[in-house]
């Protein structure tokens, strides 16, 4: 575990979120409201929103299978010098959700950058085995079924957009019944180029309304699909689109973003953000090498 707790440097992670959170301290105090269950007292905390951060967003490269075992056996007894206001576990799960709101705003500060190669996905969230979705209660309302290659799951469905560099550039969680298409007109906001898709994105209406705002979607075509001719180059990019489900991969098993033990909505979402902002971090992410090599004409023909 140490050897994948090293490669997340939690002091820079400290400072550049305190910073993001000191320049929007002074609006959290005037709008934002902490979420509170109804009757209950709210206090001031000793422990900062950006300490909570930090140990949440650490915890998801830390190799622990479960939160409570990363801070009552590595938070507890070893981080005590750099973060003296511990409090215990149960105090540290109930301020969690205080930190959504600026978790969300500075998980959009780690996006990556537009190259104008964008591959566009969704995976699967599971709350619970299908077979106690009957009597599952904590996201009663929120969840729906879904069914993917693998069978069928109870849960949400997580939308993602990335670049060939293996940054995240949107992303959007849904209900597991939603259509993988429904949500690429609001993901795709602001992103131009190419994007590449599975045959579960094709949509005449869709690839219509994207190459009015400047995105061609390109897709590989059904059996029953006339054949048409696409560039070499578009050929080859649609054979690396596995990319974004090595993103996906690494999100559930390292950032692990998936789990079935969430006993509340709020603590389920940060949980969410932690694992994706961890993931920006990684010094190693999935990417193709689309460097020229002695192949001038490449960079023209990507766009």
């Amino acid at each position: 575990m140490e050897t994948i707790v090293s490669r997340l440097d939690v002091t820079q992670l400290f400072c550049e979120v305190d910073d993001f959170c000191q320049q929007f301290e002074q609006l959290w105090q005037q709008q934002a409201q902490l979420p509170s269950m109804l009757g209950e007292k709210r206090s001031r905390s000793r422990l900062a929103l950006s300490e909570v951060m930090t140990i949440v967003i650490a915890f998801h490269a830390s190799g622990y299978r479960t939160f409570k075992d990363f801070y009552t056996l590595k938070v507890l007894p070893h981080w005590r010098g750099a973060f003296p206001n511990l409090v215990s576990y149960n105090r540290f799960v109930e301020l969690m959700p205080w930190s959504l709101m600026l978790m969300c705003c500075y998980l959009h500060t780690r996006l990556g950058e537009l190259t104008g190669l964008s591959f566009v996905d969704s995976t699967p969230i599971g709350v619970c085995h299908p077979c106690r979705a009957h009597s599952h209660r904590v996201f009663e309302g929120y969840v729906e079924w879904g069914k993917n290659s693998v069978g069928w799951y109870y849960g949400f469905k997580l939308h993602l957009i990335i670049n060939e560099r293996g940054e995240l550039l949107a992303f959007k969680l849904t209900a597991a019944n939603v259509d993988d298409r429904a949500p690429v007109p609001d993901l795709t906001q602001g992103i131009i180029g190419k994007l590449f898709a599975d045959r579960g994105y094709i949509s005449q209406k869709l690839f219509e309304q994207l190459y009015e705002r400047g995105l061609k979607l390109v897709t590989k075509i059904k059996k029953n699909m006339k054949n048409r001719l696409v560039p070499l180059l578009d050929k080859i990019l649609l054979r690396k689109r596995a990319i974004i489900e090595s993103v996906n991969d690494q999100l559930k098993n390292i950032s692990q973003i998936e789990h079935s033990r969430h006993r509340s909505i709020l603590n389920f979402m940060v949980n969410l953000l932690a694992g994706l902002i961890a993931y920006t971090y990684q010094e190693s992410k999935p990417s193709l090498d689309l460097c020229p090599k002695g192949l001038p004409e490449l960079p023209e023909a990507i766009f």
